[in-house]
């Protein structure tokens, strides 16, 4: 999609939707995001639509934005459809307790990328779709990642070029205890300010929550190689860390170069989003490059800057 390469199944069939536990590893507590090709389709998988629902899909779809809402558990009409002429309910089939780790509720998007629509329309069915590679690793933004991650393990490899936003989509929940509130579950390709401008109140979900959407796992995207998040790449710094092959991630280049194997820049220019593009394969190939220590930057804590820097603590933190 525009965020990362997904791994993707019919999101009505279990087995299927297994199969994807099983390659990726993944513990079966942590739901999937389903991709759908419009609104339409999103609104036939949850058991209400409030008027945030709409307001978020008008302003932010399609584009790196999850909606989480009460999941449908009947067969039933979504409220408002028209009747079809026999004046029957239209038959729908809710997604399978699998896809959302057994809750109540089920995230739902849809992506902006025009091969990934036009994949979900000829299916004709809701997508479920975690990122494509083994759980808790560095997240895959180009087909070689996949390739090299999952080899033969997968059926299919659709080449849709880089990824735009190179981070997953922003995570928000309306199922909260105060109704108009949007709850951030996750930091994402939609920058926090972007939904502020939007919603009516805003809270955070905190690592005590418990894990209801991608990504909130206290370790994640992380690298082989160890990582440390630092506010600065400084010379105290580099000596401390003695005969230690040590690899730099930082927003622009760092002044003290000499010590260090590689330097990973995200933007020349200092650009968050095309910082955020960079990401994850530049930290792949940090993790390739035999370091003993991968030193990341702290970014400016603001727009996909504070996306990045929640990956980056999440991936710095000890197994």
């Amino acid at each position: 999609t525009e965020t990362v390469y997904g791994l993707g199944t019919n999101a009505h069939d279990a087995s299927a939707v297994a199969r994807i536990f099983e390659v990726k590893a993944r513990p079966h507590f942590n739901p999937m995001i389903v991709h759908v090709a419009q609104t339409e389709m999103a609104r036939r998988l949850v058991a209400s639509w409030p008027p945030m629902a709409q307001k978020l899909a008008d302003e932010f779809w399609p584009g790196p934005l999850t909606i989480v809402l009460p999941t449908r558990r009947e067969v039933e009409r979504p409220v408002g459809q028209a009747t079809q002429d026999c004046g029957q309910p239209e038959a729908i089939e809710p997604v399978p307790d699998i896809v959302t780790a057994g809750l109540k509720t089920v995230g739902v998007r849809v992506p902006a990328h025009p091969v990934a629509r036009r994949l979900i329309e000829l299916a004709g069915v809701p997508i479920a779709a975690p990122s494509a590679n083994h759980f808790g690793s560095v997240s895959p933004t180009c087909a070689e990642h996949v390739r090299s991650d999952l080899g033969n393990q997968i059926d299919l490899v659709v080449d849709g070029g880089p990824c735009k936003s190179g981070l997953e989509s922003t995570v928000v929940s309306l199922s909260g205890s105060v109704k108009s509130a949007v709850v951030i579950l996750r930091l994402g390709a939609t920058p926090l300010e972007a939904i502020e401008r939007v919603a009516d109140r805003i809270e955070v979900a905190s690592s005590n929550d418990p894990v209801l959407a991608p990504g909130m796992l206290p370790r994640h995207y992380a690298p082989r190689t160890r990582l440390r998040v630092v506010d600065r790449i400084t010379e105290p710094l580099v000596q401390m860390a003695g005969p230690l092959r040590i690899g730099v991630l930082s927003l622009s280049r760092p002044t003290a170069t000499e010590a260090f194997e590689c330097i990973e820049v995200l933007s020349q220019e200092g650009d968050l989003l095309e910082a955020a593009a960079n990401f994850f394969a530049s930290v792949r190939r940090l993790d390739k490059a035999g370091l003993d220590l991968i030193l990341a930057e702290r970014l400016p804590d603001h727009g996909l800057g504070r996306a990045i820097n929640d990956r980056l603590r999440r991936a710095s933190l000890p197994v």
